[in-house]
């Protein structure tokens, strides 16, 4: 399985980005999917995540509003459309998944079997 994390990039505060994750190897699209990110310093922290079965999104607080998880399933590829990005959001972003079905949303990292490389996204004051 490989996951291979696209969009990064240096933007201004305001400024909008698109994060892909290309999955391969999966069986199908019948995985969960997630973003994570880490900032410099800092624990590796939940951003969104996506179901498989149904599309129900779940987004930590600090990005409720402004960030979108999305996914095709025929491309095996989930987007993280992140928009009013803030200095705060600069932190190399992980796209994960996890095969099958639960009732709970995955937000911890343990939940998560697969990884991808990670993407640096840095927003400019």
């Amino acid at each position: 399985v490989q996951l291979q994390a696209s969009g990064g990039g240096l933007v201004q505060a305001g400024d909008s980005l698109r994060l892909s994750c290309a999955a391969s190897g999966l069986t199908g699209s019948r995985s969960d999917m997630g973003w994570f990110r880490q900032a410099p310093g800092k624990a590796r922290e939940f951003v969104a995540t996506i179901r498989w079965r149904g599309g129900g999104t779940y987004y930590a607080d600090s990005v409720k509003g402004r960030f979108a998880i999305s996914r095709d399933n025929a491309k095996n590829t989930v987007y993280l459309q992140m928009n009013s990005l803030k200095p705060e959001d600069t932190a190399v972003y992980y796209c994960a998944a996890v095969p099958g079905y639960s009732l709970a949303y995955a937000v911890t990292e343990a939940r998560y079997d697969y990884w991808g490389q990670g993407t640096q996204v840095t927003v400019s004051s």
